[in-house]
């Protein structure tokens, strides 16, 4: 399971791009600091951080959203924190590869973008996702694959997005903006 204190220092590593991602960002580090023993951890009814994926293909022009089934809408891969997990980053690169089907897929050293919405997980119980996304590229020609955890999954233009999408379009403005500043 993602320690708290690594999930810290990879957000603490995080230049965030804006005033606002910055004060997630500080929320997020108060959540890790108030809850040492259990801030990654789906029994955690507070709040629990999850990890998540912006997957784009080789070219950057499309995204790989699923449409979830307890969600309704069509969103970016991604998850709850797991025993084997021992990185943010590592959770979300482990959900990635099991919703999409794909092997190969290149991580961001650093997270994209981070929100924190409410939601009733797995557990029944209203919570809240404390969600640290990250930029991921699926290599030229991989094939994806409809996993269990998902209705469909679909490539979709990233000027393209469904109307449906939740904060995507936010997180393809980060990763295009991304891109310009550092190389893959």
């Amino acid at each position: 399971m993602v320690a708290p204190a690594t999930a810290a220092r990879e957000l603490t590593a995080w230049e965030p791009v804006d005033e606002g991602q910055r004060a997630l960002q500080h929320a997020l580090l108060a959540f890790l600091d108030a809850r040492p023993d259990d801030a990654c951890d789906r029994s955690c009814v507070p709040g629990h951080l999850t990890a998540s994926a912006l997957v784009l293909d080789a070219t950057g022009e499309h995204t790989l959203l699923t449409l979830h089934p307890r969600v309704g809408r069509w969103i970016q891969l991604g998850g709850h924190c797991e025993a084997g997990d021992a990185s943010l980053r590592a959770a979300a690169l482990r959900e990635a590869t099991e919703e999409s089907g794909m092997t190969g897929l290149e991580i961001a050293e650093h997270p994209l973008h981070v929100d924190v919405h409410p939601v009733t997980c797995s557990l029944g119980v209203p919570t809240r996702h404390l969600d640290v996304r990250y930029l991921v590229y699926a290599p030229a020609g991989a094939r994806m694959r409809i996993s269990d955890e998902s209705l469909d999954l679909r490539w979709w233009p990233v000027d393209g997005l469904p109307a449906d999408s939740d904060t995507v379009a936010t997180m393809v403005a980060a990763a295009t903006g991304s891109a310009r500043r550092t190389a893959r």
